[in-house]
């Protein structure tokens, strides 16, 4: 006998294990019961392949959207010099930082400490904030798809400030579109803070500025602490005019890159390429403890995947050992009939395998279903102010569904090896008898 002849019997052999598995699974001649299982071992195991594809797509979506929001809303790292302190810009330091294989894109800001004082219907309304000025040319894409209200304005009129302001401050001075706002810092300072460690109470006041500024727009991108509640936007140039004299000083360098995971290495270089006193750090060194907590939120993870897989195999085995029981007369006539325990084995083994191919398939199209109706409709929210994010995300990838898909396969058929050689250890005698 050929290999070739060898083949074709093992895979008669075969189908005809998987014929008398789909009637037994699927086809019962007496009675409904067996099929009302099957049904229950299908919605089981789709159900638990949907919500571990599910957990796997919010937790990555949530993961994604905070980061990119953090990232949009700085850059991928920065480049300051000690102290804080504000510099002058050298078409040789761009040129040195843009000739950096992974650099994507250099962009100058400032930085100030200020106050904000506005009227409001209760009276004087006082804030702290940031006074962040950006290139108006170059303004961020991500800040302008978070603009709720008004509008960013890049004026050719260098004496008049135009500021968009977060949602939560706005709410704190009673602020809105075209409102006007006294901006309180220290005058001509060499770095952007407000008091320095050596200021008296004359020191501070003699270097007082006061500059009024009209609400062009206000955003809001879910970043409450530190973000929409503190930092003010305005236009670089303007901030240099009016706090600077007109000379053009800058606090530091926001640079993307092309590759994020060589992220570290190219600040590294960046810093190295500049030299002292520059330093520079990335957006996952300077929000460590929002990053940490979003580790925390992945770390659960794997936790409820071992739990939700877990509750599948125990559910496929479960089932089996009913449809043994319900099939002990059928398996004890195909053992008197001269078929092999492996083979019986492999009847079982069949059920789990179809049963299973089945749920996960289910599985799959319910979660990808839920994920396009959620992404559509955005019907479960979240509260903004704890979660940065007013839905939940949900990241689709196929990676997710096939890693999902095998693993719950693999350990369904795994598992389903016990009650498959209870069947092959039953005696056809004794079966027939029962």
């Amino acid at each position: 006998m050929n290999s070739h002849e060898l083949f074709r019997l093992g895979f008669e052999s075969m189908k005809s294990e998987l014929y008398i598995a789909r009637r037994f699974a699927f086809k019962p001649r007496s009675s409904s019961r067996p099929t009302f299982i099957v049904f229950i071992a299908v919605a089981g195991i789709a159900l638990g392949t949907a919500a571990l594809i599910l957990t796997l797509s919010i937790v990555k979506g949530f993961s994604s959207q905070i980061e990119n929001k953090l990232i949009g809303f700085s850059s991928h790292f920065q480049i300051r010099q000690a102290e804080g302190r504000l510099f002058f810009p050298l078409p040789a330091d761009t040129a040195r930082l843009g000739g950096l294989d992974n650099v994507f894109s250099i962009q100058p800001f400032m930085e100030k400490n200020i106050v904000l004082q506005s009227r409001g219907d209760d009276g004087e309304l006082i804030q702290p904030a940031m006074l962040k000025g950006i290139p108006g040319e170059s303004f961020p894409a991500f800040l302008k798809e978070s603009i709720v209200e008004g509008g960013w304005f890049s004026g050719e009129d260098p004496a008049s400030m135009y500021i968009l302001v977060g949602k939560p401050l706005a709410q704190s001075l009673q602020l809105s579109p075209g409102s006007r706002v006294m901006i309180i810092s220290a005058a001509n300072g060499s770095s952007g803070n407000l008091i320095k460690p050596t200021d008296n109470i004359v020191d501070l006041l003699s270097t007082m500025d006061l500059e009024l500024a009209t609400v062009s727009g206000i955003y809001e991108t879910g970043l409450n602490e530190g973000f929409d509640d503190y930092m003010v936007i305005t236009d670089l140039a303007v901030m240099q005019h009016l706090f600077h004299a007109g000379k053009a000083r800058i606090s530091g360098y926001e640079v993307m890159v092309h590759d994020i995971e060589q992220l570290d290495a190219a600040a590294m270089d960046a810093v190295g390429t500049l030299g002292y006193p520059f330093y520079g750090y990335t957006v996952y060194e300077r929000y460590n403890n929002l990053f940490e907590w979003l580790k925390l939120q992945q770390n659960i993870t794997p936790l409820l995947i071992i739990t939700i897989t877990v509750v599948a195999v125990f559910n496929i085995v479960s089932t089996l050992l009913v449809l043994i029981i319900e099939k002990t007369k059928e398996i004890g006539m195909l053992g008197a009939l001269g078929l092999a325990p492996g083979k019986i084995s492999g009847i079982f083994l069949s059920q789990a395998f179809l049963i299973a191919l089945v749920g996960i398939l289910a599985g799959n199209l319910l979660a990808f279903g839920f994920s396009m109706f959620e992404l559509h409709f955005q019907l479960i929210t979240l509260p903004q102010k704890n979660y940065f994010i007013k839905h939940v995300p949900i990241q689709i990838e196929l990676l997710d569904y096939l890693v999902v898909s095998c693993v719950v396969g693999v350990l369904t058929l795994l598992f389903a090896f016990v009650p498959a050689r209870v069947a092959a250890a039953l005696k056809p005698g004794t079966a027939l008898l029962t």
